[in-house]
């Protein structure tokens, strides 16, 4: 690399800097905020439960709640099913194409969050991770404008993360954070089999 090349680049960087450093000079509000996960691609869950052990990483003290997925055993469930600092609640019925129930899908969706509530009134839980909790509103197991009520009086300091493939207006605007994740290619379709650490 030149001399030119080098002053051009220490000279960007320098630029780069100083609008990094003025973002995070004027950023002045402190509170926790509301993330929005969804989108048709892989990774909703897994960006969750990587910043829940972020967090829990730093000697925070977390709460899950997982619709959906309840009769697999995954990876995540194993490993902070356990954890001292992680609350654990899963709905339990599984994939509602397997469940075929919908008033059993219901009961147990109306059960789980309700201890959801409670964890969304606790100051002392820094985060919460409500996964795939869209589905929910999707199918109307549950009332989206009431648990919108319920997320706008959580804790001022805590976090709540929110995933699932739908892409609801109400909850975009809710939410602080959001980021879609886009499906552009996926070794399922490809006939690849789903596999531990992975998938699940």
């Amino acid at each position: 690399m030149s001399d030119e090349q080098d002053k051009n680049h220490q000279a960007a960087m320098q630029a780069t800097q100083e609008k990094v450093r003025a973002a995070v000079a004027a950023a002045k509000e402190k509170r926790g905020v509301i993330i929005y996960l969804y989108g048709e691609g892989k990774g909703k869950s897994s960006s969750g439960f990587g910043t829940l052990l972020r967090a829990v990483g730093h000697g925070q003290t977390a709460a899950v709640v997982q619709f959906i997925k309840g009769t697999w055993k995954t990876g995540e469930q194993q490993f902070f099913k356990e954890h001292p600092s992680v609350h654990y609640e899963i709905m339990g019925t599984g994939f509602t194409w397997d469940s075929q129930n919908r008033q059993k899908d219901m009961a147990a969706a109306t059960e789980v969050w309700q201890k959801a509530q409670g964890f969304l009134q606790d100051e002392q839980i820094n985060l919460v991770l409500l996964d795939e909790i869209t589905y929910m509103f999707d199918y109307g197991y549950l009332d989206l404008a009431e648990s919108i009520a319920v997320l706008k009086n959580k804790p001022l300091m805590q976090n709540v993360i929110l995933t699932g493939r739908s892409a609801i207006p109400e909850l975009i605007e809710l939410a602080d954070t959001v980021s879609e994740i886009n499906d552009i290619k996926h070794a399922f379709r490809a006939g690849v089999k789903a596999q531990r650490g992975i998938e699940f």
